[in-house]
Parts: C-alpha cells; sequence; structure tokens
C-alpha cells in the first residue's frame, strides 16, 4: 500500500509519483464553459434548470428562509452548537491579528503618499454540500470576511433531492452570523453570484473548496470576479525523526488520504526503523477504517515514505513537494523551522495534529494545494480588502520636479502624458 523510496537513489521514480498538477479534463472543461454561457445569458432560468438536472430538484425558491436556518440552530445538538461557537471564536481571533491598516506619509514640498485599505462590498462562501458537507468551511470562510469589513456576505452550498441543506451547514451559518444563504451547488453556482442575475447578486470575490467542476468554474470566471484559488485534492507531508509515533503518523497521513482517491499522504524520515513501522502499522490499521477503500487507494496512487540522509534533506524533499499541511513530528520543530520555505501551514511537534488546524486552532483551514504553497498563501483577511494608492502632490513640489517627469513621458513617447505636467508648469 505504501511504497518506501530511498530518496538518493530514486528521485525520478519519487517525482513521478508525487507529481501533482492543477489540470482538467478537455470534457469537464466544455461542461462548465455550457454551464457558465447559459446562466450569463439566461439568467435564473437556466439556474433552475441546471439545478434539477444536477441536483435532482425544481426549486420554487432559490435561497435558504431564515427560518429554515433558525430551525436547524435551534434543533441542533447544543454541545456541537458550543464547539462551533469556540471554533469561531478561535477563528475570528485568529484573524484579527491579519488586519491591515492604510498609511500616510508626508515628504518634502507638501507631498502626501499613502495607502487605503478597504474591504470589498460583497462576498460569496462556496460551501460543499452534497457527499462532503463541511460546516468548518462555513466558519474558516465567514471568519476572515466579516474581519476585513465585508458589508454583504453571501453564501451557497447543494441542497439534496427535497430541497433541503445539510442542517450543520445551516447550523454552522447561524452561529457565523451569515443570513443570506441559497441552495445552489456547483458551476452554476459559480456562474450565478460572477455574473449576477435577477435574483442572484454579482459579488467581488468568491471563496471556498469544491469539486472539480466548482474549482473550473472559479477558473473562468476569474477577472470577472477575485477568488481565493483553484483548490486540488487534500495532501500533508510528515517529517519525522526517530522520536515519533507510527500510529500518530498513520492516523495523519489516513486522516488526508480519506478525503479522495486523489489525495496525498506522504511522509518523510532518516529513520529506516520508522519507515518500516509506518508502513507496517497502515498495512495493519487501513482494515478498521469507515473509508479504508478510499485509503487505500489514495495511499497507492498517491502516497509514499521517503528515506533521506538526515533533517536537511528531509526539508529540501518538502519543499519540493510544497505541500498543502506540512506536519513536523520530530524533537525540537522549531530548530528546522528556519529550513523550511513552502508550505500552506506547518504543525509544530507531534500534538499539533492537522485535525487541530482543520477545526479549531484558529488559523484558516483554506490551504494553497497541488504546490502551489510556492506562490500562494491561506486564505485570509488580505483575501477580502483590497489597497488603493493615494497621491496628493503640490503645486511647490511639481515646479520642483515637473520636467522630470515630462522629460521622464518624453522617453516613452506618450506626449499627452508629457504636456499634462508642463500645462500646469507653464501656470506656475
Amino acid at each position: 500500500m505504501l511504497k518506501i523510496y530511498h530518496f538518493a537513489q530514486e528521485q525520478d521514480a519519487l517525482r513521478q509519483q508525487l507529481s501533482r498538477t492543477v489540470s482538467f479534463d478537455p470534457e469537464s472543461s466544455r461542461t462548465v464553459d455550457d454551464i457558465l454561457h447559459r446562466v450569463r445569458t439566461e439568467g435564473d432560468e437556466a439556474l433552475l434548470d441546471l439545478t434539477h438536472r444536477f441536483q435532482g430538484v425544481r426549486l420554487d425558491d432559490l435561497k435558504v428562509s431564515a427560518s429554515d436556518i433558525e430551525e436547524a440552530y435551534a434543533t441542533a445538538d447544543p454541545e456541537f452548537i458550543a464547539i462551533l461557537e469556540e471554533a469561531y471564536r478561535n477563528i475570528t481571533e485568529f484573524h484579527r491579528h491579519e488586519a491591515e491598516r492604510s498609511f500616510f506619509y508626508e515628504q518634502k514640498g507638501g507631498v502626501i503618499l499613502g495607502q487605503r485599505v478597504t474591504p470589498m462590498e460583497r462576498a460569496l462562501l462556496y460551501v460543499p454540500g452534497g457527499k462532503a458537507a463541511y460546516p468548518s468551511s462555513v466558519l474558516m470562510n465567514a471568519a476572515p470576511a466579516q474581519v476585513a469589513g465585508v458589508k454583504e456576505i453571501y453564501m451557497t452550498t447543494p441542497c439534496d433531492a427535497e430541497g433541503k441543506v445539510n442542517p450543520h451547514i445551516l447550523a454552522a451559518a447561524r452561529v457565523a452570523g451569515v443570513e443570506n444563504v441559497y441552495k445552489l451547488g456547483g458551476a452554476q453556482a459559480i456562474a450565478a453570484f460572477a455574473y449576477g442575475t435577477a435574483t442572484i447578486p454579482k459579488v467581488d470575490i468568491i471563496t471556498g473548496p469544491g469539486n472539480k467542476y466548482v474549482a473550473l468554474a472559479k477558473k473562468q470566471v476569474f477577472g470577472h470576479v477575485s477568488i481565493d484559488s483553484i483548490a486540488g485534492p487534500s495532501e500533508v507531508v510528515v517529517v519525522a525523526d526517530d522520536s515519533a509515533d507510527p500510529e500518530f503518523i498513520v492516523m495523519d497521513m489516513f486522516a488526508q488520504a480519506e478525503h479522495d482517491p486523489d489525495a496525498s499522504a506522504v511522509l518523510i524520515t532518516p529513520s529506516e526503523s520508522l519507515a518500516n513501522a509506518v508502513r507496517e502499522t497502515a498495512a495493519r490499521l487501513v482494515g478498521g477504517m469507515l473509508r479504508g477503500e478510499v485509503i487505500a487507494k489514495s495511499l497507492e496512487a498517491n502516497g509514499a515514505i521517503v528515506l533521506v540522509e538526515n533533517m536537511q534533506e528531509a526539508c529540501r524533499v518538502s519543499d519540493m513537494i510544497a505541500p498543502e499541511h506540512l506536519e513536523l513530528h520530530v524533537t525540537n520543530p522549531w530548530e528546522i523551522l528556519p529550513d523550511l520555505h513552502h508550505a500552506g501551514a506547518i504543525f509544530m511537534g507531534s500534538w499539533s495534529c492537522e485535525t487541530v488546524g482543520d477545526y479549531f486552532a484558529g488559523p484558516n483551514h483554506t490551504l494553497p494545494t497541488n504546490g502551489t504553497a510556492r506562490f500562494f498563501s491561506p486564505l485570509s483577511v488580505r483575501d477580502f480588502v483590497k489597497h488603493t494608492s493615494i497621491i496628493s502632490w503640490s503645486k511647490e513640489e511639481l515646479r520642483n520636479s515637473g520636467e522630470k517627469i515630462a522629460s521622464f513621458a518624453d522617453r516613452e513617447g506618450l506626449q499627452a502624458h508629457a504636456e499634462a505636467v508642463r500645462a500646469r508648469l507653464r501656470k506656475l
């Protein structure tokens, strides 16, 4: 199930095993293009038709009623509500530390320069709601938008064949204070909020994970709206030394593998005895897992145990993968942290399992996948704000620097640019 690779001798085979790119099959792309076109040209009529086609229900109302949200909250297990509320407090508190401030500074001659930070006006939070319904995604998407100061926050999630939305998702929406909840899923939901219809508002940003059709749709509408990222299957890398507990490692690898057969779980270690123990433990425990078949397929297709010479090489291999989640099951994780540069989230020590971050700790669980942690970041308050440059130039400074600026424009062959400055110089 899990193959052991010796990094020094099997780099090519390992790279092939762990190769992960954001790509989509042509048929899926054509399907999404057709959906986007229909929603953009036919509006609500297309939405109702596509919802019947893909979700199996003819909706009279695309929006979840306030009473349905309240009922889901009122009938939920009080213990679950308490957990949701505590998790939401933790997530909100973390994101408060990300909040940016506008700044201004004055230069000579009465020049004032600065940058104004303002929230986007409308955001859509997409929450999966089919086979995989994740109330945690509600909290993780709502908190940074609210801390950023977004005025209108909308949420959409697929309903079932009876037009009902998962009650745990609605309870989480109530906890997070999200009132505008819609029953739409798939590419048609992304199209509706990217373009707007008679009943659906056009938003400024769309965030949240989904299946390949959702990911494709987000990719296609980027430019009409902002998006957080193109999410792919989940992934974890565990860097471990002799001090690590094999069962901890196996369960953390299983936790990623149970998401999807395309998920990836990788152990990197200089310890051959740990590598063998992890492989044996995984083989012994997988049969007892409810999603054991999915886990086995995932580890067979995308999992690996990588033997390296030392911790420095382990860090280089991890950076090569640039994982969504990186766990450090080592004696002193802070010691090797400076050697790690590419990861969506890093979990320090054996007690900081990735599940803690998924639900409760506070940092966002919407993370870059498919190696994009080399250049993308976790979902944050920064995704929901925009930055505007502020320039206040004075007469005095234009008198001093105007001809230099006009001359610069001359070098680019842009006469009107230059004359816009010289017209003012002539007045001075």
